[in-house]
């Protein structure tokens, strides 16, 4: 099974000239190659990678969350209409949560996004996350160098929004965007507190209406708070605002805000230096993401972890016997 290669598959060279040529259709089907368990897809995918990597980096990486409900699709509508008007193409990597149970997602954000999914200058590819901290598809890293490849110089990457564990999308971009509604309750506090410290810009998302008093009230409370936390490595004082999707108001404070942050660090040495850590982090997670693949996916080892299941639930052996007993044996395999 292992050497099954799907009919459908196009050759490494012509995966490689239609991403470079910004085939929208081309570059979907490069990244179904990247997100696919085969192991042949595995080689093309690396071969396809590596040579479009020349072509890649030229963009700014944004991410962006929020907690459900906090209207993170409306305003990347919103805001990818903005920066399309203003002749930049926009990527939007949109991560859906996967069940633990099926393993399904929804994978609704073309649906959420339809006047953005319609321009030609936009691109949008939902994925599931799967099992992968923080709802970051395991292969996001990937699609985004795809995405730079094909011609697109804004990258948004929308997170699941579920708390701690969005240290993963924080580690791969170069702008971190959090939404936040006014009057949410003290029951998220635990949540913002982690992502806070993250943050490069915060936006009290539904500023309209009879809202407008309570987010300008909470804007000021947010960076009132802000000053409890310890000054960022960048140089960069993080940002609140408010903005209006709907209303599609304070959209161009967004951008404008991005461009000043990219311009301090460019200038500081931070976004190179960012970059490349982003890089040596990636190589090590494609690391251990290659050693997991290859202890679970041996026979051997899938039998005789069903074996000392047995034997621990029993009290056989205890959960560190037989975790170093699995280990040496993958060893000696090795």
């Amino acid at each position: 099974m292992t050497n099954y290669k799907p009919k459908n598959r196009l050759t490494a060279q012509a995966y490689i000239n239609g991403v470079l040529s910004g085939d929208r259709v081309i570059l979907s089907r490069a990244i179904t190659i990247i997100e696919s368990n085969l192991e042949s897809d595995k080689a093309l995918a690396k071969t396809i990678i590596q040579a479009i990597l020349p072509a890649s980096g030229n963009s700014i990486r944004i991410g962006i969350t929020g907690v459900p409900g906090v209207g993170k699709s409306t305003f990347i509508e919103a805001f990818g209409k903005h920066l399309i008007a203003q002749d930049h193409k926009v990527a939007v990597l949109s991560i859906d949560p996967s069940s633990q149970r099926s393993k399904g997602s929804i994978l609704g954000d073309k649906t959420r996004m339809e006047a953005l999914s319609t321009l030609e200058r936009a691109y949008i590819r939902p994925s599931a996350s799967g099992e992968t901290l923080g709802g970051v598809a395991n292969k996001t890293a990937e699609s985004m160098l795809l995405c730079e490849a094909a011609g697109y110089d804004v990258i948004l990457i929308e997170t699941v929004g579920v708390g701690q564990s969005e240290t993963a999308v924080h580690g791969m971009t170069d702008f971190f965007l959090l939404l936040m509604l006014a009057g949410a309750g003290d029951e998220l506090q635990g949540i913002k507190r982690g992502i806070m410290e993250m943050a490069d810009m915060l936006v009290i998302n539904k500023a309209d209406g009879d809202n407008i008093e309570k987010s300008d009230m909470a804007c000021q409370q947010y960076q009132n708070a802000l000053h409890i936390f310890p000054p960022s490595e960048s140089g960069w004082e993080t940002v609140v605002t408010t903005a209006s999707s709907t209303k599609n108001t304070g959209i161009d404070t967004v951008w404008n805000t991005i461009l000043n942050y990219r311009e301090l660090v460019t200038a500081n040495g931070y976004f190179i230096k960012n970059r490349h850590r982003q890089n040596i982090r990636w190589m090590y997670d494609t690391i251990n993401n290659e050693l997991k693949q290859l202890f679970y996916g041996s026979e051997d080892i899938t039998n005789q972890l069903s074996i000392l299941e047995k034997d621990v639930m029993s009290s056989k052996i205890s959960p560190l016997k037989a975790a170093e007993h699995v280990i040496e044996m993958f060893k000696k395999r090795l």
